[in-house]
């Protein structure tokens, strides 16, 4: 073999070696992988696992320890506390155990001051405050309406945020590419820009606008193959279908599973044999949509310019956001049974009907669980008291009503904290203590659940002395 040749081998094997590293390089994961297979052999049905990554993975997944529960007796928050809009029904012990908690999971270096101004609690002056209140309601509408993707497990604050006032992985529509109009390269449509939203992948960087914020359909595969008339004709374009392929992309990187975890790979777009995994899924992408447009995007004008993005638009929620690389966020953790106050909505405060007011009577009305005499039930008061001023020797009875049901000695103390609450107001406007009788608590007559305005009523009644 003459020496040129021999040469030209060497270089050929050189050059073989240096691409075969070079593959390896763009694969961006080194072996060994491990290979778990879900489905029946030969089907493909597997999932690739890299344990050192794995490893990674699980040191940063680790949900923190719950604190232990407050007791539920004592006043409520609301009624202790200046503006309290949600969790008002927790005793207090019970909301500075939740406070204490939201600062550890969302801003743990910044402390409370980051949502409240220190010097006034009830102030509504920072925007932080303002969202985290509707973040806390929206967390509840996660657990409470949308189980068939949580399921029982939940999520918290810390299932997005992890320490991060800002949580790490939320996605702004991407700037505009630079030299749009005129360009000889045209509309990439944001493909062929390398972007991690999609893999780095070459396809559209943006498959979260149509999908998860927009309602544009998904599937493009067509019901008949090659069918492209009648009601079973595709009508798709190929770039359509290019944004779904980008948006699987997405889930496939945040969760950290393989396609074959949703799909069935005889049938890709097949719902029957497909693993329930899929469905699942299917209710995540709805949800994200439906968090978006209910409860972030309407925050658009609270958040200032610097933590928007290139668009005006605020930070959403897509599937990384609670995922973070693995298929179930914390790998579980069931850290919302923990907190039962995000389980569920709060019921809003009942609307209450307006006080009857006369001269001689007048009966007030207050909002469930609340002992507290606000707006027009506590200017219902204003008739009595001008009768008393003008009647010295007059004298009013309070009577504090309460619902059947539930626990007696509870009940009666609330009731009996109505009737200090109208007792104060009297007081207050100038009328003396000795001309003021409490009446035990009174059980309402009708509707033992408590619904009724008229089991969470005072009734002020005015009498006067008769001549002798």
């Amino acid at each position: 073999m003459s020496r040129p040749l021999i040469f030209t081998l060497r270089t050929l094997q050189v050059l073989a070696a240096g691409l075969a590293l070079v593959a390896l390089a763009a694969c961006g994961e080194r072996p060994p992988i491990v290979t778990k297979q879900l489905g029946y052999r030969g089907t493909g049905m597997e999932q690739n696992v890299n344990p050192r990554l794995e490893a990674v993975k699980l040191a940063a997944n680790q949900a923190p320890a719950t604190p232990d529960e407050a007791s539920p007796d004592g006043p409520k928050a609301s009624e202790v506390y200046q503006n309290v809009k949600v969790l008002g029904d927790l005793s207090v012990a019970q909301f500075s155990r939740h406070m204490a908690a939201i600062t550890q999971w969302v801003s743990p270096q910044e402390g409370c001051n980051y949502c409240h101004n220190g010097e006034n609690f009830a102030d509504d002056s920072k925007y932080t405050k303002v969202v985290a209140r509707r973040m806390i309601q929206m967390t509840q509408h996660i657990n409470q309406d949308w189980q068939k993707h949580v399921a029982a497990t939940g999520v918290t604050c810390y299932t997005c945020h992890r320490g991060n006032p800002v949580p790490q992985n939320v996605w702004y529509k991407p700037a505009d590419r630079k030299y749009t109009e005129n360009s000889v390269m045209g509309d990439l449509a944001g493909q062929n820009i390398g972007a991690k939203s999609v893999g780095l992948s070459s396809l559209p960087n943006d498959p979260f606008t149509p999908y998860l914020l927009g309602n544009q359909d998904i599937r493009v595969n067509g019901n008949e193959a090659l069918r492209m008339t009648g009601a079973a004709r595709n009508t798709h374009s190929t770039k359509q279908a290019e944004h779904t392929y980008g948006l699987m992309v997405h889930m496939s990187t945040a969760l950290g599973a393989n396609c074959t975890t949703c799909h069935n790979t005889r049938n890709w777009q097949e719902w029957t044999n497909a693993p329930p995994q899929r469905v699942t899924a299917w209710y995540g992408i709805r949800m994200a949509r439906d968090l978006n447009n209910e409860y972030i995007v309407p925050l658009t004008d609270t958040f200032p310019a610097n933590r928007k993005g290139p668009h005006g638009d605020v930070a959403k929620v897509y599937c990384a956001t609670c995922h973070q690389g693995v298929q179930k966020p914390l790998y579980g953790a069931a850290m919302a049974k923990g907190f039962p106050e995000l389980l569920t909505l709060a019921k809003p405060a009942s609307a209450l009907p307006a006080p009857l007011v006369d001269a001689m009577k007048t009966v007030m009305y207050f909002d469930i669980g609340s002992p507290l005499l606000q707006g027009p039930q506590a200017a219902g008061m204003a008739q009595v008291i001008a009768t008393l001023q003008a009647t010295p020797g007059a004298k009013v009875t309070i009577s504090g009503y309460h619902s059947a049901a539930g626990a007696l000695d509870q009940n009666q103390e609330l009731a009996k904290q109505r009737a200090f609450a109208v007792r104060d107001a009297l007081t207050t406007a100038g009328i003396a203590a000795d001309r003021v009788v409490l009446e035990k608590p009174l059980s309402a007559e009708a509707n033992l659940a408590g619904e009724d305005p008229a089991a969470r009523r005072a009734e002020v009644t005015v009498t006067t002395a008769k001549p002798k």
